[in-house]
């Protein structure tokens, strides 16, 4: 019997919260759903971290379902307060709109919008909310908002102490009305977001219900984080973009290639679309030659071929090999650093992604169990500089780093 797409998201990590995970199934089980997932155009550019909902979305599609994308050019003009410790700058209008056009541009090559009652659908909410009128919008649509209930909200409640204005306050509401609108569009049942909002999802099936009568589901996603603590989607040089303006094939393919042995199943799982027996099988090779990072090198093939598309993934390893001068199994590094000056062997350590934390680059310096081009290291202070480099961990994990001057 095939896996159900919801027990396949939770085999693969992707479930934060759920509103009632036995009716959801059964609710997508009957039929194909229309769910959606928001976007605001706070940039001009999504990044790595929102591969996780925009993934998800097809997910769904490729269960049958049908997934819409929507590009907040309404609610991105007034600021979501969910993560965020004090007030937002207002965008421009013009800013705001450039952004969600070139959001609507990217989030195109992820989703298949020719696919028949299946195909995607792409919306921007200023299409309603910049038509709506004070009155009857609290008449029809306010009148169903406790202030009580809006206030014990997490994303409101934890920004009573530093102030928040009446604008952002508000943002849960359109966000409901979003939901509402695309349910009496579209016949959208199903909203997924990261786990942020929770609280602005399930206001939108309280809303369905209370004017509709409807059943309605929300399902967020858990906040991608590293193995260590540390914050996914940064490289050495900001942020890891979609937009190839920003973050090249190349820089793209290295970020993922960096990952850590602890994080690169996981990963896998959430980023890639490789059955769970195809990533259990590189999670073995994990453990029994870690220094091959096998899961690492699919990983970045998987997810630069998602973004940049087979041309992008050939480049991305041309490249790599030619940094690295062709050496070993098909040329490439397991990873490539910049620095405009030496840094620490510890620092490029837990930088590569070679081990899992600061702490555990010293310890393994200390007691003599880091070789560098076939010479131990003996002092935790020792700095590298631009160029090639043979790094042997303990007895047999041997990887190959290229440092960029």
């Amino acid at each position: 019997m095939p896996t159900s797409v919801l027990a396949d998201f939770q085999q693969r990590g992707l479930v934060a919260d759920v509103t009632s995970p036995a009716e959801l199934d059964a609710h997508l089980a009957q039929a194909s759903r229309a769910v959606y997932v928001g976007f605001d155009p706070t940039a001009d550019s999504l990044h790595v971290g929102s591969l996780v909902p925009l993934l998800g979305l097809r997910r769904f599609q490729l269960a049958g379902h049908r997934p819409i994308v929507l590009v907040g050019g309404g609610t991105g003009l007034i600021g979501d307060p969910a993560g965020k410790a004090g007030e937002r700058t207002l965008n421009a209008e013009d800013f705001v709109a450039a952004c969600a056009a070139r959001l609507k541009a990217q989030v195109r090559p992820f989703l298949d919008f020719d696919r028949g009652p299946h195909a995607a659908i792409l919306v921007d909410n200023y299409e309603w909310l910049s038509k709506l009128e004070v009155i009857p919008f609290l008449r029809d649509v306010g009148k169903h908002f406790g202030v009580g209930a809006m206030v014990a909200r997490e994303s409101v409640r934890t920004r009573l102490g530093t102030g928040i204005s009446f604008t952002e306050f508000s943002y849960q509401v359109l966000q409901a009305y979003d939901f509402l609108s695309l349910h009496e569009r579209h016949g959208c049942t199903v909203q997924m977001g990261g786990s942020d909002q929770w609280g602005n999802i399930t206001v939108g099936t309280e809303l369905i219900h209370k004017v509709r009568g409807a059943r309605a589901f929300g399902l967020t996603l858990p906040l991608v984080v590293k193995s260590d603590g540390s914050k996914f989607g940064k490289s050495e040089s900001g942020n890891v973009w979609l937009d190839p303006a920003r973050t090249s094939a190349y820089e793209m393919y290295q970020f993922w290639l960096n990952t850590n042995d602890a994080d690169a199943v996981r990963f896998l799982k959430i980023f890639t679309f490789l059955s769970l027996e195809e990533i259990e099988a590189l999670a073995r090779r994990v453990v029994d030659a870690p220094e091959k990072r096998e899961a690492q090198r699919a990983l970045a093939r998987a997810v630069t071929r998602l973004v940049h598309g087979d041309a992008g993934v050939q480049e991305a390893e041309v490249r790599t090999a030619a940094r690295f001068g062709g050496e070993g199994e098909d040329g490439a590094p397991d990873a490539v650093l910049a620095a405009d000056s030496p840094r620490p062997v510890w620092k490029v350590l837990k930088e590569a992604g070679l081990v899992p934390s600061t702490s555990e680059a010293r310890r393994l310096i200390q007691q003599g169990g880091v070789e560098v081009n076939e010479r131990r290291v003996g002092d935790v202070a020792e700095a590298l500089g631009a160029g090639a480099y043979t790094i042997k961990l303990g007895k047999r994990r041997i990887y190959r780093v290229i440092i960029e001057g």
